[in-house]
């Protein structure tokens, strides 16, 4: 099925999805901690509240939602206001509205990361985006959103909804 369905992520966890989720506690700690650490706040994209590292004052979260998606990989993941995290729920984000803030902190992260411990085994899955990334440590702004906007499109054809603005 998956073969007839490119379009369509992981259809075989969709068809027969697992009850519970993978926590994001190794993400958190093996990758955001660093940036935490890094640069002390940072701001969640969509409502602009500073975070701290702090596990009651944010959440981390998939930018294109886990019910799509169904994967923990790092380049779609970021920290969030927790609050925010609530309501959002499997809601599709607006590219033209948040992906810039997305991007940012993103590049910022990986450099961080990059450059306190190149070795880091989340660095690997930026590899699905950039295939030369250790070759060209080039964080290419178009790949990346060549990369979100086919997957955010296609989730809506398929039913989820988008934030409200």
């Amino acid at each position: 099925m998956q073969k007839k369905n490119l379009n369509v992520p992981n259809i075989s966890n969709k068809i027969s999805k697992s009850v519970s989720r993978n926590s994001l506690f190794k993400q958190t700690n093996e990758y955001w901690k660093l940036v935490f650490n890094e640069l002390g706040t940072i701001e969640c994209i969509f409502t602009n509240n500073r975070l701290v590292f702090d596990e009651k004052k944010y959440a981390l979260d998939h930018f294109v939602p886990h019910a799509f998606v169904s994967h923990d990989l790092i380049w779609n993941l970021i920290p969030i206001d927790k609050t925010f995290n609530s309501s959002k729920r499997d809601k599709l984000p607006l590219l033209n509205k948040y992906f810039d803030k997305f991007y940012n902190l993103q590049k910022t992260a990986f450099e961080i990361v990059k450059n306190h411990n190149s070795k880091n085994k989340y660095l690997e899955e930026y590899l699905t985006i950039f295939p030369d990334l250790e070759v060209n440590s080039e964080f290419d702004y178009l790949r990346y959103k060549e990369t979100i906007q086919p997957l955010i499109t296609i989730a809506s054809n398929n039913g989820f909804s988008y934030m409200k603005d």
